[in-house]
């Protein structure tokens, strides 16, 4: 069955409602995974294959819109999809498998959540990709195309050295946690986080629809609140942390 664009564009809206919804919930509960896992949210699984299932989902349903409704004419669809896939690759198969977090545990209800999330933000996207958009070749040396690419390599580039960073503070089989030093980290708590924001805010410019910016809006909702937390659960722990260091924006937040 077919969605009308009016259908799909309520659909958007209704989206991006409890994406704000979620921002404010989330400034109130800390979702508990990583740092801040807790029993208290019932059944676990090992983190690393929390990862996996609640990431792989996206990269399969996108490579499934790909190759059954694309056009295999249009070369911007082609190349929006490639970045996104590889986004989505590096979340699946490499980052859970860099994480020195031996026995480290996610609740199931976080995963289920990120598999809905990731389902429904690809459905959108894949959805407007193969009914509604009409990108003409020229859309690639278009500013808003050439300007969303620099800026989702940016912040791609910050998420990985950043990841990085955190990864290799912790040597295998340690359990304990330091605090992240220098490059981004002398400003601010999370620059892992902030990269990935500016990465989805690059993606929402490039394709210039209504799905990429829900899926920008909806990282900033969900990552915004988690730098402020991470942000005080460092404070709350080191006695030395550096206090002119902000969560997610130098000098600012």
């Amino acid at each position: 069955m077919l969605i009308s664009f009016s259908t799909y564009q309520i659909i958007f809206y209704i989206w991006i409602g409890i994406a704000i919804s979620v921002f404010f919930l989330l400034l109130k509960i800390v979702a508990p995974y990583g740092r801040h896992s807790s029993t208290k949210w019932g059944p676990q699984i090992d983190n690393h294959y929390g990862w996996l299932m609640m990431e792989l989902p996206a990269l399969v349903a996108m490579i499934i819109f790909f190759f059954i409704n694309i056009p295999k004419e249009n070369l911007a669809i082609q190349l929006m999809i490639t970045l996104f896939c590889l986004h989505y690759f590096n979340r699946t198969f490499v980052f859970p498998f860099r994480l020195h977090t031996h026995g480290k545990k996610m609740p199931l209800i976080i995963m289920f959540s990120g598999i809905f999330f990731n389902l429904a933000n690809t459905f959108l996207l894949g959805y407007y990709f193969t009914h509604f958009a009409n990108y003409q070749l020229n859309w690639l040396i278009d500013f808003r195309f050439t300007t969303g690419v620099a800026l989702f390599f940016l912040g791609l580039w910050i998420n990985w050295k950043s990841d990085n960073i955190l990864i290799n503070l912790r040597k295998p089989g340690e359990t304990d946690y330091k605090i992240p030093q220098g490059w981004l980290f002398t400003f601010i708590s999370c620059p892992n986080l902030l990269g990935e924001i500016i990465e989805w805010a690059g993606f929402a410019i490039l394709c210039w629809n209504m799905p990429a910016l829900a899926f920008f809006i909806w990282s900033a909702a969900n990552l915004t609140p988690r730098a402020i937390s991470h942000h005080k659960w460092y404070k709350k722990k080191f006695d030395n942390y550096p206090a002119e260091r902000k969560a997610i924006l130098p000098h600012v937040l």
